[in-house]
């Protein structure tokens, strides 16, 4: 897929507002007939643009009122090793998100759990387990003050030539 246009970058923020929208109503909010608007959703979803479709779930309403963020630092960095890591992670579905990272901390996850006893399972259980990992800092979330699954889309920039030709055609 070429460089994403005004109409690409609308439909995906029209799809992260509400992806269970009908083709016809994404049309109609994009400034698209049907038929071009489906098929620029088709090509985002080959190209990987598009990931796929889910529904948010409340955390705390499924029982899951515990959110941890923990520093995790690794013994070694050889490749073998940190597949390892990152295999043994991405199995363990309490970890939501794992980001390698610069500074103090090899990877931070997000862990969700029930309550404290339960973190502290998780800590015995798996964290102190997953393979090479030395030293775990977590911090306990009190309060959630933004978490937006939206990316932050903006409509490209228009050709410099775009911009003067409307400049010239506003003012005569």
């Amino acid at each position: 897929m070429n460089q994403l246009d005004r109409h690409d970058i609308a439909l995906l923020a029209e799809l992260q507002r509400d992806s269970r929208q009908t083709v016809q109503q994404l049309a109609e909010s994009v400034g698209l007939s049907s038929t071009p608007c489906w098929k620029r959703v088709k090509e985002m979803e080959a190209s990987g643009i598009i990931r796929g479709y889910t529904a948010l779930v409340d955390r705390e309403k499924v029982g899951l009122t515990l959110a941890v963020l923990a520093e995790l630092n690794l013994t070694r960095h050889n490749e073998d090793d940190v597949r390892k890591f990152e295999r043994a992670v991405a199995g363990c579905p309490q970890i939501v998100s794992c980001y390698a990272t610069t500074g103090q901390a090899d990877y931070v996850i997000k862990v969700l759990v029930p309550d404290i006893k339960s973190y502290e399972s998780f800590l015995h259980e798996t964290a102190f387990k997953l393979p090479g990992v030395t030293h775990v800092r977590s911090s306990v979330v009190l309060k959630e003050v933004k978490a937006e699954t939206r990316l932050p889309l903006a409509p490209p920039d228009p050709p410099a030539a775009g911009r003067a030709s409307k400049r010239r055609m506003s003012h005569g």
